[in-house]
C-alpha cells in the first residue's frame, strides 16, 4: 500500500493510514517510500549445522572442486590448528575427488582426526585416526558402514548426534547466524534437524531467551517433545520424518509413525527426495490419513502424473539446488527424472501449496539467492519451472505452520516486518540480497542498513 504510514506498538502493527501522527515517546523511521513487507521466513533450515559450517571448511563445489584443490585446502587448514585437534570439513561432492573413506582421507591428512560431511547431510566420512579415537572398531551401530572383512570404512550414516555426543563441544556461532540472516531480512525460522534431540531445542531455545538468536523459531521435533515454557516466539512444528532410499522402512511402520505423530495432533514432514520415496510418503499418508500441516520435505523428484495426489500437503522445496546443483544433476540425474527434478511452476498451477527454505547450510543460506534461482534455471534443467518475481517472494512470506499461507502487515498481527530501500516494483525487478534498510522482530529492530 503506496504512501501508507504504519504504527507499531507493544510488538504488534496497531494502525495503518495516511498521515498517522507521531505521539510522544514514538521513534519515527522515515521509510522513504520503500516497501514493507511482512519479514522472511526461512522454512527449511539447519540452524545447528549452520552456525557449525561457519566454523568448518569447505570441501565441495564451489570453492573446492579437484582432488588437488581438496588436498591443498585441507593441508592448509590442518597446518593452522593446533596438533591433535578435529579438523570438520562441509559439503563434499563426488565430483571432487570421488567417493571418500578413511583410507582417501589418511592419503590427504594422516596425523590429526578428521571428519567431512557430505553435501547432502546424510554421510560423514572420518579417517583412521577419527576411527580410533571414536572406537568404530569396536561399535555395532547400524550407520557405521563396514568393508568386505568387517572393518569400518570410516563412513558414518545418520549418525550426527552420536558424533556431537562423542566430540568436542563448542558453543554454537547461533549470534552470527541471526545477525546474517537479520541483514537479508529473515524474522524466523523452521528448524529441521531430523530427530532433534532435546538438548539440541534446549540450546535454540536458550539462545532466542537470552537474544542470541534474535528471529522466531519453529522446531520439528519428536512427537513426544514437551513444548517449550516461558517463549512464546519458540513453537513445535510437525515431526521430521527421514527416508534413505538404502533403508527405507517398511510402510506399516511408516503409517504408524505417522499415526503416532497425528494422535499427538502434530503434522509430519517429510524428507523425500527420490522418486521411490515419494511413493512410500503417498501410500503411508493415504493409509494413516492426511493432517492439516503435512509436508513434504524437498520434493526434489515428484512424477507429473501424481501432482495431483498432493492434495492437502505442502511442499517445502529448495529451487536454488538447480542453480547451485546444476552441473552435477545434468550429469548424476537420471535421465528419466530430469524432468520431473525441483518442480516449481507446474506445482502452484495444479494448485499445490509450495513454499521454499534454504535447507542452509546443504543450500545457500540467502533467500534472495533462493528466490533468484527460482525465475531462472538453467537450460536443461526445466526452465518451464520457472515462475515470477512476486511469487518467487512469496514463497519466503507463509505463516510457520502453514507456509503456504502469507502473513500480511495489518493490524493486530505481529511486527515481525522487513523494510526494503526500494518500493515494491522495483525490488522485484532485482530481487537483490542489499534490497533489505531494515528488519524488525515482534516491533524492535534488529538490523537497520547503514547509511
Amino acid at each position: 500500500m503506496m504512501g501508507t504510514d504504519v504504527r507499531i506498538a507493544g510488538g504488534l502493527v496497531t494502525d495503518l493510514g495516511q498521515g498517522l501522527r507521531r505521539v510522544p515517546g514514538e521513534d519515527e523511521l522515515d521509510a522513504a517510500g520503500g516497501a514493507l513487507l511482512p519479514g522472511l521466513h526461512d522454512h527449511h533450515v539447519h540452524l545447528l549445522a549452520l552456525a557449525a559450517a561457519r566454523d568448518s571448511v569447505a570441501a565441495g563445489p564451489p570453492d573446492v572442486r579437484t582432488a588437488t584443490g581438496l588436498a591443498a585446502r585441507l593441508a592448509a587448514a590442518g597446518a593452522a590448528l593446533p596438533a591433535g585437534a578435529w579438523l570438520r570439513c562441509t559439503g563434499y561432492h563426488e565430483s571432487v575427488a570421488g567417493p571418500l573413506d578413511r583410507h582417501a582421507l589418511d592419503r590427504l591428512i594422516p596425523d590429526r582426526p578428521v571428519r567431512v560431511q557430505h553435501r547432502t547431510g546424510a554421510l560423514w566420512i572420518v579417517n583412521s585416526a577419527a576411527v580410533g579415537l571414536l572406537g568404530l572398531d569396536g561399535c555395532e551401530l547400524a550407520g557405521v558402514e563396514r568393508d568386505a572383512g568387517g572393518q569400518p570404512t570410516g563412513r558414518l550414516w545418520r549418525m550426527d548426534d552420536w558424533l556431537a555426543s562423542r566430540l568436542p563441544t563448542r558453543a554454537p556461532g547461533l549470534g552470527l547466524v541471526s545477525a546474517a540472516a537479520a541483514e537479508l531480512g529473515v524474522t524466523g525460522f523452521t528448524d529441521a534437524t531430523p530427530d532433534a534431540s532435546r538438548r539440541a531445542i534446549e540450546t535454540l531455545t536458550g539462545a532466542v531467551a537470552d537474544g542470541t538468536l534474535a528471529q522466531g523459531l519453529h522446531c520439528m521435533a519428536p512427537a513426544g517433545t514437551p513444548p517449550p515454557l516461558g517463549q512464546p516466539t519458540v513453537t513445535l512444528g510437525p515431526v521430521k520424518v527421514m527416508l534413505d532410499d538404502t533403508a527405507l522402512p517398511p510402510l506399516d511402520d511408516f503409517t504408524r509413525h505417522v499415526q503416532a505423530a497425528h494422535a499427538a495432533g502434530r503434522p509430519v514432514a517429510v524428507h523425500c527426495v527420490t522418486r521411490v520415496q515419494f511413493a512410500l510418503t503417498l501410500a503411508a499418508l493415504d493409509a494413516a490419513g492426511r493432517l492439516a500441516g503435512d509436508r513434504i520435505e524437498h520434493g526434489a523428484v515428484l512424477p507429473a502424473g501424481s501432482l495431483r495426489d498432493l492434495d492437502g500437503l505442502t511442499v517445502v522445496t529448495q529451487p536454488h539446488f538447480v542453480t547451485e546443483r546444476g552441473a552435477q544433476y545434468a550429469t548424476d540425474v537420471p535421465a528419466e527424472d530430469l524432468p520431473d527434478l525441483w518442480r516449481l511452476r507446474s506445482l502452484l498451477d495444479a494448485g499445490v501449496a509450495v513454499a521454499a527454505g534454504s535447507d542452509a547450510p546443504f543450500g545457500g543460506a540467502d533467500p534472495w539467492h533462493v528466490m533468484r534461482s527460482a525465475t531462472r534455471r538453467p537450460a536443461g534443467l526445466g526452465p518451464s519451472e520457472e515462475i515470477s518475481a512476486a511469487q518467487a517472494l512469496r514463497l519466503f512470506l507463509g505463516q510457520p505452520g502453514a507456509p503456504a499461507v502469507p502473513r500480511a502487515v495489518a493490524p493486530g498481527v505481529a511486527a515481525d516486518l522487513v523494510l526494503l530501500r526500494v518500493p515494491p516494483g522495483e525490488a522485484l525487478g532485482t530481487l537483490a540480497s542489499d534490497l533489505v534498510a531494515a528488519t524488525f522482530v515482534g516491533g524492535a529492530p534488529v538490523y537497520v542498513r547503514s547509511p
